[in-house]
This record gives C-alpha cells, structure tokens and sequence, in this order.
C-alpha cells in the first residue's frame, strides 16, 4: 500500500456537537456500511455509551475512500469522546494522527471544551479542519459561530465548512479535503520498527488484543517483538485491522498503517499503553515519546459487596485497564469493607463510568466510598507525603502545613449570567484571573479553583445557572496551603471509614449537617436504637439518631395487672439493649450513593 493513499485523522468537538453522527454519514458515504442497516452511533460499541448518548472510549475504524482521481484512498477514522472527563482518550487518539476535523454546533458555538481540544490538535502539530455542524437546526447561527473561530481560534472564514452530519450535507466536500488538506504518514519503511501502543482490549480466546499506530519499519507475522518499556517478548500471532466494521487478517503493517496483533498475551498487566513495539532481532535505538501521563484527580474506594468477588474484581479491573489507561487502581483494607481497591479517575463521569462497566460488564455488585482529591501534607519534620485516602491523615500534632490541589477553571457562559455563575465560584472559593468577550453574548472567564470543590455538582449547577448554555474545561495548575479537617461518621459509636473526607475548615459544620440529615433519611431503622454522630477534627459537631422498630410485645395481653406489661417491656428494653451493644448496623448502597451528591 503506498502510503501517500493513507489519511490518518480523528474528529473532535465539546460533548453533544455531533462527533458520532458525523462518523456514522462518513461510514456510509465510504461505504463502509449499509444505508439499510443504518443506525445511530456505529462505531459507539458500548450499551452505556448508546444509553447516555455520548462517546466513553475512542473507537478507530479503517475505511476505503475512492475519489474522482481514480485513487483508492485509505482512511483510519477516530472517534473520540468530548467530555472533560475522558481527555486522555482525545490525547493518545491525536498522537496516532496526521489530521483533525474540529466540528462546533452550528447552534451552542465555541465552547469550553473545544477550545481544550483545538489545543490539544495544535501541541501534536496536527492539521486541524474546522466544520461548523447542524446547520440543518432552527437555531442555527453558521455566520455567529464563523466570527467565534475566527477570532478565538485564529481560523481564516474560507477555510470553515458547514455541514449537517444528521442531513449529510456537506460530507462529499469534507471527504474531499481530508485528502487535499490532510498529509499522509511520515516513516521509513526500511528502518528499524517502531510501534505505538496507543489501545488494547481483552479477548477471552486470543489474549489481549493489542492496536498500534506503525511510524517506522514494518510488522509482519511470526515475527519476534519487544515491548520497549516493559522489555516483554512475543511472537505476533495474528496481524490485521479493523476495516469497515469487520475484523480483517493482514500479512503486514506498515508506515501510517493502524492495525492490531494478538502474541499470546495472557496477563493484561504486561501491557502498557504508550509503549513502543520494535522487533527483537533489529530494535529501534530509543523509544517513541508516548503519551504525557495523566494523573488522576479523584479517588474512591471501590469493595464488592461479597467478599467472595474479591478475585473476580480483581481480575475485571485488570482487563478494564487495558481499555482505559487513566483508571488506576491498588489493593487496600477497610474495617466497613474488608478488601478492596483504591482507585483514581479523572472526574466523577469517570468514576460513574467506571462503576457501571464493572457491574454491567462482569457482573459484580460494587460499593463506592466517598470521593477526595490529593491532598499534600507537609509533617513538622519537613517530610511531605501526599493523602489520597483519609485513613492516612496523619495525626493534627505532627502537621506543619496542608496543601490541596487547584486547577485552572475555564468558562464559556452567556453574558446574562454572569453575575449568578461569579457567586457560585465565589461561594466555591474561586480565585478570579482573566475573562475574554468572544461576541454575541458570550463570554470566557478563567478562575483557578480548589479542585475539591468542583467535583461533584459544578457542571450540574453551572449547566442549571446558564440555562444550559454554559460549558467548563479545566486541567490542573498548582498545589496551595489550605486549612483543612477531617469529618468521620459514627455509628453507635463505631466509624464507618467508608463516609469518612476531608474538606475545608469553614465547611466543616455545614456538610456535618447535611451528612447526619442524609444518613438519617437513608439509613432504615433497625430493631435498636441507631446514634449518628459526625466528628470533625476529633470532636462532635453534628448528631442524629434513628428510632428503633417497635414490636407490639403487650399486643396479647388483654387486661390483667399493669406489672406483666411492664415485665415484657422490661424484656423488651434489655433486648433492644443487648443489640444495640453487638447489632451491626445495616447500610444499603443507596446512603453511599446519597453522600456524594453532598
């Protein structure tokens, strides 16, 4: 296959901009797939992904495109996701790539996360379409959003094309400048292989499936490799890609080319994505940059609700990984749970996510513990260690100084709501750094902001203020000190460590408040008396208590001296007693899932 045939390029936009739509009207004008089976999100493979109509996980797809020059041009399409929470998804897709297509809704415009993403395209140097998408809509506003990529973006107004992915107008035109525009792949077929790793995925029969981007030499079957960074062996088993839908066996892959090979790979864990695969006999001298590694921002504590499914969440973590390279996980204990994991994600979507693919995908029944950020602990001793889990908080005495992490905060909201959404930064401790009039209403506000304070209901109240018009980025900028305390829920006296976080000092009482009102809603009542008690920096600040079950023990006593009612009620408070001193207090999983909305 010559190599100036092939155009490698992804599509990205801000969540609900048409990424998906887009790929399936160029899936059928290639002809990749029949009109008669058409449906909605085609290369979206997963029922969550279909059921909550947004893009969880970069799909790639190879398609054949025969243009008026006679020439039988080969693409290698990736769809990417749009929210916040899954960059590392639209990072790794962009290092596989010569080309990007930029789609804005002809509607909504500029928004938050197309910014983030149109820089993302522009740091690996791509060649980035710009396409205005849904001009077909009542609302649309082509010539509004033309003026926004021109003065934010830096585009030139000729070079923006209108489209209507769900229409297919346009499509012919943006096929055709994918290949003018676009520039084929860079590579030496003749020097050593160098592979990029960029996804994977587990396939019960043949082992971990392993897809590479080839920049330089070439792959062939039965050939020896080596992994760069794990320095593992293989022998390739089975090469090809995946063309118009269908798993195809190829003999080799060369420069440009994005294929798969399974080598017999049984463990997940010796598969590390942005790796680079080089031949055993010839290696390359060095390795490929990879990817720029994305730390995780929140962590929860993951435990199966029967301990028996310790192995088997175990194992389904492991083959998780291998489609998610920014989910992290490590084995740790909680007196609530037992054995479990902590785990680190990007954003609490993330974390859902994650949560419903381990439950739908390989059947477990989970229980998440309350999210937290990383916090950095500077001990009087000068040592710093970073707190990704409260039970490692050390002790009030030993603590010199405590930082917690910001991030930069970038908003795109309507004019009129200006004032509503700066309160709500205000309230979540934003600190105000710059904002930009982009026109027609619209403006860009940067803020840094504690990390904590964004996980959890942010988008929701921002999305609610702004009536729906409004959209957020954000990426990490700095650790700064903060005053800090820890907040842990007793149960008759008993911590439940699966309730306990760490929050800032001047919402200390607030949120003890809420929690025991929460828990006291959600908790069931028992047959003994149960005392809710929230501590903050080893004091009681907030408590509730739950009334036990009452049994009617004098229901069968029909007259007769007072004293034998008294007798039974007598029984009955001993009884009530001696539970309450051994009785475990049962928990459902709706009071996990209530305290973090808090």
């Amino acid at each position: 296959m010559d190599k100036n045939l092939i155009r490698n390029f992804c599509i990205i936009a801000h969540i609900d901009h048409g990424k998906s739509t887009l790929a399936d009207r160029i899936l059928e004008k290639t002809g990749a797939v029949d009109p008669r089976h058409r449906q909605d999100q085609i290369l979206d493979d997963m029922d969550l992904e279909r059921e909550r109509g947004i893009t969880i996980k970069a799909s790639t797809v190879r398609i054949n495109y025969f243009l008026r020059d006679n020439n039988n041009y080969i693409f290698n399409l990736v769809d990417t996701p749009g929210h916040v929470d899954f960059t590392y998804e639209v990072s790794k897709s962009l290092s596989a790539c010569e080309g990007a297509i930029l789609v804005v809704d002809a509607a909504q415009g500029v928004e938050a996360q197309t910014v983030a993403n149109f820089h993302l395209a522009k740091e690996n140097k791509l060649k980035i379409i710009p396409v205005i998408n849904k001009i077909d809509l009542s609302n649309a506003d082509p010539e509004r959003v033309k003026k926004q990529l021109v003065t934010v973006l830096g585009f030139k107004e000729e070079e923006i094309l209108l489209i209507s992915a769900k229409q297919a107008i346009g499509i012919d035109e943006l096929l055709e400048r994918i290949v003018k525009e676009i520039p084929p792949p860079r590579g030496d077929p003749q020097a050593s292989l160098k592979a990029l790793v960029f996804d994977s995925y587990y396939d019960p029969f043949k082992g971990v499936v392993v897809f590479v981007r080839i920049m330089d030499g070439a792959l062939s079957i039965k050939e020896e490799i080596k992994f760069m960074q794990t320095q593992r062996v293989a022998v390739i088993e089975e090469l090809g890609v995946f063309e118009n839908l269908k798993y195809r066996t190829v003999t080799s892959l060369c420069p440009g080319d994005i294929g798969y090979f399974t080598a017999n790979i049984r463990s997940p864990r010796e598969i590390s994505i942005g790796d680079t695969v080089t031949k055993l006999n010839n290696p390359a001298s060095f390795p490929l940059a990879g990817f720029r590694k994305l730390k995780p921002l929140v962590f929860c504590g993951i435990y199966p609700v029967n301990p028996a499914d310790f192995g088997s969440l175990r194992q389904a973590m492991e083959k998780l990984q291998l489609s998610d390279a920014s989910f992290v996980y490590e084995p740790e204990e909680s007196q609530s749970f037992g054995a479990g994991f902590r785990c680190g994600f990007l954003g609490l979507l993330h974390m859902e996510i994650v949560q419903e693919r381990l439950e739908r995908e390989y059947g477990l029944n989970l229980i998440l513990t309350t999210p937290n950020v990383v916090y950095r602990v500077r001990k009087k001793n000068n040592e710093i260690i970073e707190i990704d889990n409260v039970r490692k908080f050390p002790n009030y005495n030993e603590i010199a100084e405590v930082q917690e992490p910001y991030v930069s905060l970038l908003l795109i909201i309507p004019q009129d709501s200006v004032e509503s959404v700066c309160e709500l930064v205000k309230y979540r401790r934003g600190i105000y750094q710059s904002s930009e009039y982009l026109g027609e209403a619209r403006l860009c506000l940067n803020f840094t902001v504690p990390l904590s304070e964004i996980i959890v209901d942010f988008y929701d109240r921002i999305k609610s203020l702004t009536r729906g018009y409004g959209s957020i980025d954000y990426e990490f900028y700095n650790y700064f000190p903060t005053q800090i305390s820890r907040i842990d829920v007793m149960l008759n006296g008993v911590v439940c460590d699966a309730f306990s976080f760490l929050v800032h000092k001047d919402k200390a009482y607030a949120k003890a408040k809420m929690l025991v009102e929460r828990l006291k809603e959600v908790i069931p009542r028992q047959l003994f008396e149960v005392n809710i008690q929230v501590t903050a920096d080893n004091r009681i600040i907030a408590s509730e208590k739950i009334k036990p079950l009452a049994k009617h023990v004098t229901g069968k006593c029909y007259g007769g001296d007072i004293t034998r009612k008294r007798k039974l009620w007598e029984i009955q408070k001993e009884g009530k007693k001696r539970l309450k001193q051994f009785g475990k207090v049962q928990i459902p999983q709706e009071a996990f899932l209530e305290v973090l909305k808090l």
